[in-house]
């Protein structure tokens, strides 16, 4: 048909314009008309075939081609077995040009991996200081108690005692390259996906050393760590393994003396997750009611986050003393923003190559601000 001989005609002029690296082309306008001429050709195609089945069929052709067919059997069996008899006997095979020269086409989409990042990131508090260098917060780490006192004698000393968490600048950036290519010319937007993996790869990394940062000089101050010293130590609790009385233990230990705590957040891992959620009693049912809803849920009604940063109690590659939990309130930490992610690309680096350059970068910090914000769970 004329037609399609046109249309043949126009993709190959728009392949040879798409080659040419020279020419200022509208890519994404062609492309688009390449996919509908592909279509309309795909289309004309499938109406020719059905015109030649209406024309053999008037002509009464159907019955003789069926008999035709009938005598090709046994030389295409027979010609099927020698093929199967050269393979086996390692000889070359012959393979037909229509199934190797194909035109290959390509989605326009690009298909999520799982997620990799932990909600904690989102769920602390944060504090916005463009251009900061440094941030001090303080807090409440004890009032004092009134005594008795004698007629003109002394009152008792009742002091407020107040503690500082230090919040120091550091400097996250990841940085990823890719071919020009893959900018100008795939259906599927490479491109974009390499931008916004470049956001993700700084949210991952905070997300973990909001845990385990471990407060050195340009370091997250992580809720694990000994610069947090807003925890004291000596509140560490240690568990050996997941049981009917881990949640209680963990609960009733936050806090301070004269009250139990409206229900905090468990920060944890996935493995110990799985632990809560298949412990059973001894008639098979189970002790704990876990909801999952993705990195996020509930163990009893208690609030949960995955985060991989945890070492978990359940695994036994994990040795004593590792720190698997935490159990507090998030606005405990405090992330300061000391500039926005600022996300780039630059092409100049390896013009030569033709290679684009993305880098991300944004200045923060973090620590705990409360005086024993977090109960922090160690394996026993």
């Amino acid at each position: 048909m004329d037609r399609i001989k046109e249309i043949e005609k126009r993709l190959t002029e728009i392949r040879s314009k798409l080659k040419d690296k020279e020419a200022d082309v509208d890519i994404d306008a062609l492309e688009k008309e390449v996919r509908e001429l592909q279509d309309e050709k795909e289309e004309l195609r499938e109406k020719e075939k059905r015109q030649k089945v209406a024309e053999s069929i008037k002509a009464g052709e159907t019955e003789v081609r069926s008999i035709e067919a009938a005598k090709e059997t046994k030389p295409k069996v027979d010609k099927a077995e020698k093929r199967g008899k050269d393979l086996k006997e390692k000889r070359s095979v012959t393979v037909g040009s229509s199934n190797v020269l194909l035109e290959k086409h390509q989605s326009d989409a690009i298909n999520p991996t799982f997620n990799e990042v932990s909600s904690l990131i989102d769920r602390v508090a944060v504090k916005n200081l463009p251009g900061g260098e440094s941030y001090q917060e303080s807090y409440v780490k004890s009032y004092g108690e009134g005594g008795y006192t004698d007629e003109e004698g002394t009152p008792t000393t009742a002091e407020t005692t107040f503690g500082y968490a230090d919040i120091n600048k550091t400097k996250v950036t990841a940085y990823a390259e890719d071919t020009e290519e893959i900018l100008k010319l795939p259906a599927a937007d490479y491109d974009e996906e390499v931008m916004k993996g470049i956001t993700k790869a700084i949210r991952k990394k905070i997300t973990k050393e909001i845990l385990i940062g471990d407060g050195t000089t340009g370091h997250f101050v992580g809720i694990f760590d000994d610069g947090a010293t807003a925890i004291d130590a000596t509140t560490d609790k240690s568990i050996a393994s997941i049981d009917e009385n881990t949640l209680d233990e963990i609960i009733y230990s936050y806090g301070g003396d004269e009250d139990v705590e409206d229900a905090a957040v468990l920060i944890l891992n996935k493995k110990d997750l799985k632990e809560f959620a298949t412990l059973r009693h001894t008639d098979g049912t189970k002790v704990y009611d876990v909801k999952n809803n993705g990195n996020t849920g509930t163990i009893d009604s208690v609030p949960y986050i995955i985060n991989s940063a945890c070492n978990a109690i359940s695994d036994d590659a994990v040795t004593a003393g590792e720190y698997s939990m935490a159990y507090g309130v998030l606005s405990h930490y405090k992330m300061t923003v000391f500039s926005d992610v600022d996300v780039k690309r630059s092409s100049d680096y390896k013009f030569k190559e033709g290679m684009l350059a993305h880098r991300g970068v944004v200045f923060s910090g973090g620590n705990v601000v409360s005086k024993n914000g977090f109960l922090r769970v160690k394996k026993g």
